[in-house]
């Protein structure tokens, strides 16, 4: 947060020496529904969006050499509060507060109460309005897990059917519903199919959405060298032939391109057999595609340079646009 009272969510571990990158998550607004340090906050789930809000703000207008363009983010001189999502995990299960008093947090507390039991705190930790302390009766509750370790001890919380419902029967409808608005051109069985590889499902309580985002551990540098540069937007087919380095945030899969669908620069064919990953900064596609899935594609075409290794991609993080970035299984 900074001086402001403004609540960005980081976006990825390489970051310039003058700002963190990330996206506006909460901020002052008469006109939202969450109240924090005594102010009417907003929430905000459109990345794209931060740019308008933050529009009497240039300084929080920043270029990123590994994203290839402008983002919007928080001027390290400028924070005011840094919120840990494992230390806010562990605080609730010590100190639930106001936690204790809400559906949701209810059954967020016996999770933490299963986690503390497994001896697994660190691995995992808490977002979202649980984090920052604006939750009301709406409220999700969004894990994040950290490295393999933290995978492996996500998918043992989310087997625990006494903990966690999965998506069956006419709940289904609801969580197509949930995402269909995100991920537009999809039809029911193949955004299901796509949505089941994720971890998410129903608190056995109150019934909250729940879903963990899996954040690649404190020591992966695989970001750390990469520059990229924007191209053009270009919509394709492709098949995923690398699944490995996808079950992580910020998610990156090997694919082979089978056709060209359009785009937004000439020759575009020419890009077909160069073009060889894929990648996500946001948690959408994390975990969702596996070698094999043939997929549709519309994103932004981009050159990454990793040392001396270069080559094509297709960025899905809609940083600057209005429209949709989106990858769905085809068929």
């Amino acid at each position: 947060m900074d001086h402001h009272g403004v609540v960005f969510k980081v976006i990825g571990d390489s970051h310039p020496g003058s700002h963190y990158l990330g996206y506006v998550k909460y901020h002052p607004d008469e006109k939202g529904d969450r109240r924090l340090f005594g102010r009417t906050y907003r929430q905000n789930s459109v990345v794209s969006k931060s740019f308008g809000i933050l529009a009497d703000r240039p300084e929080c207008y920043v270029y990123s050499d590994t994203l290839g363009c402008v983002i919007t983010g928080i001027p390290r001189e400028d924070v005011a509060v840094h919120y840990s999502c494992r230390h806010a995990l562990t605080a609730i299960h010590e100190e639930p507060g106001a936690v204790a008093d809400n559906p949701a947090g209810k059954d967020l507390l016996t999770i933490t109460e299963w986690i503390t039991a497994n001896s697994t705190q660190g691995l995992l930790g808490v977002t979202g309005s649980f984090l920052v302390g604006c939750f009301n009766e709406r409220s999700d509750i969004d894990l994040v897990c950290y490295g393999p370790e933290g995978y492996k001890t996500a998918q043992e919380l989310f087997q625990q059917t006494g903990l966690i419902r999965p998506y069956e029967g006419d709940a289904l409808t609801r969580l197509y519903i949930r995402r269909a608005k995100y991920m537009e051109g999809s039809s029911f069985d193949t955004l299901i199919k796509q949505e089941r590889r994720k971890l998410q499902g129903l608190t056995a309580g109150a019934g909250a959405h729940i879903n963990c985002e899996p954040i690649r551990s404190d020591r992966d540098k695989t970001f750390a060298r990469i520059s990229a540069k924007e191209i053009g937007e270009i919509s394709l087919l492709a098949e995923i032939t690398d699944h490995a380095e996808g079950l992580t945030t910020p998610a990156v899969y090997g694919i082979k391109v089978k056709t060209i669908l359009s785009s937004t620069i000439d020759e575009a064919d020419s890009f077909a057999r160069r073009i060889t990953h894929m990648r996500s900064y946001l948690g959408a596609y994390t975990g969702a595609f596996r070698s094999g899935d043939t997929v549709h594609l519309s994103g932004k075409l981009v050159h990454t340079q990793d040392g001396d290794h270069s080559g094509f991609g297709i960025e899905l993080t809609p940083w600057a646009v209005g429209g949709s970035y989106v990858a769905n299984l085809a068929g």
